[in-house]
């Protein structure tokens, strides 16, 4: 955020999503007051749980420099068209488009490329992994940037010169046998594959079917329960399986209290998405 900002002048402006994790807002937020520059909101339609993209061409302009958006809401599991979201950007502005994937990257197959987004940043502590960022972005874009780092840390792309210090190496061997984990699952549900990028492809669609199928389920059973509140899509489609729900007459705490006496891990709180919550 700070290696962006730099650029950014006065009367300048950036857009952000109130279905968004903190993560994807407060650092942009910090960045705006530090710069001087206009933040504008692509705001919640809180009956279904979806970002109101249909009015982002009102949103941009010729001073509109970021737009950060969320793959998928860790608070209500729903999830954004990204590539949507790409197409109006372009057809409206230059402004560049970065993706929190942090909740859709585990839970839907994620090619950058098709996106058309300039960074996406996830973590592989979802997806069976340590806890790593890991940030994509497009080489030139990467290569323009002044890192804020340490000054023996290399210049040179790719990304590591924002790290800011030693690398956490046996994270990243983590990270390579997740990798791998998935790789093997993929051969196993897909025989014929030939390659690692078809391998992976095939486990994370197996895995998309397989949630699928526990989504509906749950939500087949939470429509049962008398008093109960979904919040987000009704179905599956246009979810990842992420579920928010309140229940009338009972604090959220207290709900997340009784289902751990039944071995069932729930949490109650804003899950750090104080914008939808």
């Amino acid at each position: 955020s700070r290696a962006l900002a730099q650029d950014w002048q006065a009367g300048d402006e950036i857009i952000l999503s109130r279905l968004d994790h903190d993560a994807n807002i407060s650092p942009w937020l910090m960045a705006a007051r530090d710069r001087d520059v206009t933040v504008r909101w692509i705001e919640l339609d809180v009956a279904s749980g979806t970002l109101r993209i249909d009015e982002l061409p009102g949103l941009l302009n010729t001073r509109t420099r970021l737009i950060a958006v969320g793959g998928a809401s860790n608070a209500l599991g729903t999830i954004n068209d990204i590539r949507a979201v790409v197409d109006i950007v372009r057809a409206h502005s230059t402004a560049l488009v970065f993706v929190d994937a942090v909740q859709s990257v585990p839970h839907v197959p994620t090619d950058v490329v098709a996106l058309g987004c300039d960074f996406l940043a996830c973590s592989p502590y979802k997806f069976f992994g340590p806890h790593q960022g890991v940030l994509w972005g497009r080489a030139e874009l990467i290569e323009g940037l002044t890192a804020y780092k340490v000054r023996p840390a290399s210049v040179q792309p790719p990304a590591v010169r924002f790290e800011t210090g030693t690398p956490s190496f046996e994270g990243q061997a983590g990270v390579l046998g997740t990798i791998d984990y998935l790789e093997w699952l993929g051969r196993l549900v897909a025989p014929g594959v030939n390659d690692r990028r078809s391998a992976l492809l095939a486990a994370m669609t197996a895995c998309v079917a397989y949630e699928h199928t526990l989504g509906e389920r749950l939500l087949a059973g939470l429509a049962t329960i008398p008093g109960l509140k979904l919040y987000g899509p009704p179905a599956m489609d246009g979810r990842v399986p992420t579920f928010a729900f309140t229940i009338e007459g009972h604090r959220p705490k207290e709900v997340a209290a009784h289902l751990a006496t039944r071995a069932i891990n729930a949490w109650a709180g804003h899950f750090y998405a104080i914008e939808p919550v």
